[in-house]
């Protein structure tokens, strides 16, 4: 019902996992991953069981390839099931049993596992693995997108779609740097959910990640004084207050030293 692709970014320091479906809602039942441990998909006859087992499994200091075991060796039944692992060293397994509907299968790499079911042939998950590879210079979470996308472009589920999500772990990656969540978005029911998980993962990207420093832009005394001017045109008591009515504090500095390029965009589109 289901194609996914598990995976570590190359330099060791992000996992994820994307996956799209005629499914509702696959990215409550699918992914499941921890910054610094690994990442699994659990999918098919998915026993979601298997997101907590494996991440204590990997936790402990199991390889993919043992954690994997351990889970089919507890699960009678493991011919439904479908599963991908990444641990955190980047080594990666993945499981089809001899029970889940065709097309089934997958392919493991450095630091990634691609697996679906009900898929309209093989070419799904080769064209999946063609553009993991060829997304290097990519962040995680888009180079995930990107092999999901492929996918689909070569048959994807064979029934049909519906749901798909992201979702990246990385050490004090999520909102604030209080947890690790680098991106968790969620299409559950639409037409053309890849196009819409694109969206959010751009608004995604303007919102809840941090500037680059090629993307800030020194505020001067001049810029201070159109931004704060600019501010009250739009209604806010001051510049700070609009950054944080429009929530835009991740692409502003506290002390007001730089703003994000697309947020001087924003701010200047807005005007009267």
């Amino acid at each position: 019902m289901t194609f996914s692709i598990v995976a570590r970014s190359d330099d060791g320091e992000t996992w994820g996992v994307g996956v799209a479906s005629k499914f509702l809602a696959v990215g409550a039942a699918v992914p499941a991953a921890v910054a610094g441990v690994g990442a699994i998909a659990t999918q098919a006859d998915a026993n979601v069981a298997f997101k907590g087992l494996a991440l204590a499994h990997l936790d402990d200091g199991a390889t993919a390839g043992i954690a994997l075991q351990r889970l089919l060796e507890e699960d009678d039944g493991r011919e439904d099931r479908q599963v991908g692992i990444v641990d955190s060293d980047g080594h990666a397994a993945s499981h089809t049993g001899s029970a889940c509907l065709a097309w089934a299968g997958g392919v493991v790499g450095d630091g990634y596992a691609i697996q679906g079911n009900i898929l309209t042939g093989p070419e799904v998950v080769e064209a999946m693995e063609a553009a993991w590879l060829a997304g290097a210079d990519l962040p995680l979470p888009r180079r995930l997108l990107a092999a999901l996308e492929a996918g689909d472009a070569a048959g994807g589920d064979s029934r049909g779609r519906q749901s798909a999500a992201l979702f990246a772990v990385r050490d004090g990656a999520g909102y604030g740097g209080l947890d690790d969540v680098a991106a968790d978005l969620r299409v559950d029911d639409h037409p053309a959910p890849l196009v819409e998980l694109g969206r959010l993962l751009d608004l995604h990207e303007l919102y809840l990640t941090a500037s680059t420093e090629e993307e800030k832009v020194p505020v001067t005394a001049e810029l201070a004084a159109e931004l704060e001017e600019l501010a009250r045109a739009a209604g806010a008591r001051d510049f700070a207050a609009w950054v944080g009515t429009h929530n835009h504090e991740m692409r502003v500095a506290d002390d007001g030293a730089w703003i994000d390029e697309r947020v001087l965009a924003i701010i200047r589109a807005s005007a009267p």
